[in-house]
């Protein structure tokens, strides 16, 4: 990776998505849960899409598609990640730095292929995951690249990751290095399933000031605070005394700021064709206007601009330039 500042770097699984097109009764006849992510071996992988219909094959992976995101509106990004060195590892490669991203993590010669994510995506837009993490949980400690981490302004950490062992201290050691080059870290909660399976380490992370930012959806706010009331799980975050990001869906988003809560409505779209993607580009808004010397609600309105966008078509990397798009929004 060059020496130059990076706005964003990102540490996060490198998943191709596969994404189909099914009605309701596809998951139940599959035992899927609508909505969220359910980790599964090869072995499903196979079953799974030899059941599907016709697919579209699109680079994803939440922390990389939050950079593809920050790369569009014009900010400067690096992604590290694991794919193994076959068809699939050289497409996601080539689609990441094709679109001016730094992605400089050797790819596995050998072990599981690259990971794949089979999404399922029903007539309300909603997307329901299934991932194969494949050569995603090769990634470790010596895949941080440590000059690239101290270069970056914010480091951003892919809660997914804290699935696989080794990715873990990978993560440990990337937030280290940032802190200690004056930088940043932020985290995405990614799954409220995510978030019940470690939900005490990532309360720690926030405790233990680990992580400076915190990016969440409602489901997962109240999965880390164990309630099922909004106002309750916000009054949790707020005691934390943290910069915050909460998407809500329709009813828009807010951020938790020192200063109080400021609060943003969504983008108005004709149809939710795919949620895939909607919290990370929201993500990736929010990022660039961060790092981009932005006030809080103008980050909030990028993230929602940039959600509008990924929402109103199929899969979750950005099918404009968001840069144009917030310039005649008069966004930027």
């Amino acid at each position: 990776m060059t020496s130059t500042r990076t706005d964003v770097l990102a540490l996060g699984n490198a998943i191709v998505d596969v994404i189909a097109a099914a009605e309701e009764d596809f998951l139940a006849k599959h035992g899927l849960t609508k909505g969220a992510m359910a980790l599964i071996d090869e072995a499903r992988a196979e079953s799974l899409y030899a059941s599907m219909g016709p697919g579209k094959v699109i680079s994803g992976g939440s922390a990389a598609n939050t950079i593809a995101g920050l790369a569009s509106f014009g900010g400067k990004g690096a992604f590290i990640g694991k794919v193994k060195a076959d068809e699939l590892g050289r497409l996601y490669r080539h689609d990441l730095t094709s679109l001016g991203v730094a992605f400089d993590s050797a790819a596995a010669a050998d072990g599981p292929a690259t990971a794949r994510s089979f999404i399922i995506v029903t007539p309300d837009g909603e997307r329901t995951m299934n991932t194969y993490l494949g050569a995603c949980q090769g990634l470790t400690v010596a895949d941080v690249d440590a000059k690239a981490i101290e270069n970056a302004d914010i480091v951003y950490l892919e809660g997914y990751l804290w699935d696989p062992p080794a990715a873990k201290d990978a993560f440990r050691k990337a937030s280290e290095i940032a802190h200690k080059a004056g930088g940043k870290v932020a985290i995405t909660l990614s799954d409220s399933f995510c978030v019940d399976r470690y939900r005490d380490e990532f309360v720690g992370l926030i405790r233990n000031r680990m992580v400076d930012i915190v990016f969440a959806n409602e489901h997962e706010l109240k999965s880390l605070y164990e309630t099922g009331d909004f106002d309750t799980a916000l009054s949790w975050l707020r005691s934390e005394n943290i910069l915050a990001v909460v998407t809500r869906s329709e009813k828009g988003a807010l951020a938790v700021t020192p200063d109080g809560i400021v609060e943003e409505p969504i983008f108005p779209v004709e149809r939710v064709v795919d949620a895939t993607g909607a919290g990370d580009l929201f993500a990736a808004g929010f990022l660039f206007g961060l790092t981009s010397g932005r006030e809080v609600r103008d980050s909030l309105r990028l993230g929602a601009l940039a959600a509008a966008e990924i929402i109103s078509h199929v899969g979750a990397r950005p099918d404009v330039s968001l840069k144009t798009l917030a310039g005649n929004e008069g966004l930027l």
